[in-house]
C-alpha cells in the first residue's frame, strides 16, 4: 500500500511520525555478539535493531547469525565498520523489500 505525499511535504510527514511515543526508536542500544569466536559490541538505534530482527526472522536465522553473515559479506567493502554496514543493510532492505 503506497502513501501519497504531496511534493515538498515529505519532511513534514516524517516529523509528524517522530512523536514522543516513538522516542525509544532513536535511543542507541548496545548488543554483544560473538563473531567467529571473537566478542564484539554493536551500538545501533532501536529502529535498526527492529529491522534486523525482522530480517533474521524472514531468513530463519537468529540475530547473531544474521549479524555474522552481514559481517562476512559487508566488511570487505567497508573497512571494518560493522555498525555502518548494518545501518546501510537496513536501509537497503527497507527500500527494496518493504
Amino acid at each position: 500500500m503506497a502513501i501519497y505525499l504531496e511534493p515538498n511535504n515529505v519532511l513534514d510527514h516524517m516529523f509528524n511520525a517522530c512523536t514522543t511515543d516513538q522516542i525509544s526508536e532513536f535511543i542507541p542500544e548496545k548488543r554483544g555478539f560473538r563473531i567467529h569466536g571473537h566478542s564484539t559490541t554493536v551500538r545501533l538505534e532501536r529502529a535498526f535493531w527492529n529491522v534486523l530482527e525482522v530480517m533474521a526472522a524472514e531468513q530463519d536465522l537468529v540475530l547473531p547469525e544474521l549479524i555474522q553473515r552481514i559481517h562476512d559479506h559487508c566488511l570487505v567493502a567497508n573497512d571494518k565498520n560493522l555498525a555502518s554496514c548494518l545501518r546501510v543493510i537496513c536501509l537497503k532492505y527497507m527500500n527494496i523489500y518493504t
